[in-house]
């Protein structure tokens, strides 16, 4: 089943992200070459492709796995939280409909 991860930033949180997104990206891939990755991105903090020095509000990762612990305990284990990047993490069941 897919589920959304959605992880919302502490202010100020754009150095914390630069230093642990190789290890977030790298995460990622993983899931993607399993085929289990629906999409993943950040949140801009402001209105822009590249917000700069605003960062990012959140992010937003949408994924496949067997059951909502599985997903939970993936997430939980994402480096953005280990360098404080996130405030929280929600999980829910996601069901694709479209396209």
């Amino acid at each position: 089943m897919w589920y959304a991860i959605l992880g919302t930033d502490v202010p100020d949180s754009h150095a914390r992200r630069q230093m642990a997104r190789p290890a977030h990206l790298a995460r990622l891939e993983a899931l993607r070459d399993e085929a289990r990755l629906l999409l993943a991105g950040p949140f801009p903090a402001i209105d822009a492709e590249d917000p700069g020095p605003a960062g990012y509000a959140g992010s937003l990762i949408v994924a496949e796995f067997e059951d909502l612990a599985a997903a939970r305990a993936w997430a939980d284990a994402d480096p953005y939280v280990a360098a404080g990047v996130y405030a929280g993490v929600e999980v829910r069941p996601f069901r694709r409909v479209l396209p």
